[in-house]
């Protein structure tokens, strides 16, 4: 055994001249990768870019992405983050994000939007929970999100509106009057 093959062998339990590493030590990942019509085995402890570990009874693998333009993925078909030009969505890659979704910031990953329905009106200038009494007061509006628009972590925009009003300064019949 050659002073090379055994540091190509490092971690293994079983270990090949020509392929390196057949089979690792328990913890291990075991990574299997071509070159031409050869192909070569080394026991690794965690998977490199573009891979992912599958832990096994008999072998723990790392097992490639689906997805070329995956950099990190969950599951071969569940990417967690893309390479550069690409953007996230949903566990795959893409060249731009897809319709109804923006760049979240900071990231390279892809939000959907969220589009609310339209304001209600304004409502009675209130103080306090009363509606005479007091110089100024507030009336806010809101609009909904349809049910199966809004998704998780969708960006919102503004879902509630104050502005400031002015009230009837008295009350008929003397009374204070509450909303």
């Amino acid at each position: 055994v050659s002073a090379g093959l055994l540091e190509n062998c490092t971690g293994c339990v079983l270990c090949s001249e020509d392929n390196g590493c057949i089979t690792c030590h328990h913890r291990l990942f075991l990574l299997i990768w071509r070159d031409g019509i050869r192909q070569y085995g080394m026991c690794v402890h965690t998977c490199p870019p573009g891979y992912f570990g599958v832990r096994g009874l008999e072998v723990n693998r790392c097992t490639k992405c689906r997805s070329p333009s995956c950099e990190s993925c969950f599951s071969r078909d569940f990417c967690m983050k893309c390479k550069d030009k690409f953007y996230l969505h949903k566990g795959q890659c893409f060249r731009q994000c897809p319709p109804n979704t923006a760049v979240q910031p900071g990231t390279r990953e892809c939000q959907e939007m969220c589009e609310p329905g339209p304001w209600s009106k304004w409502s009675a200038c209130t103080h306090e929970g009363q509606t005479c009494g007091c110089k100024w007061g507030v009336e806010t509006r809101v609009r909904e999100v349809p049910g199966t628009a809004q998704e998780e972590g969708a960006a919102c925009p503004a879902l509630l509106e104050t502005r400031k009003c002015r009230m009837r300064k008295h009350c008929p019949g003397g009374e204070h009057h509450t909303a």
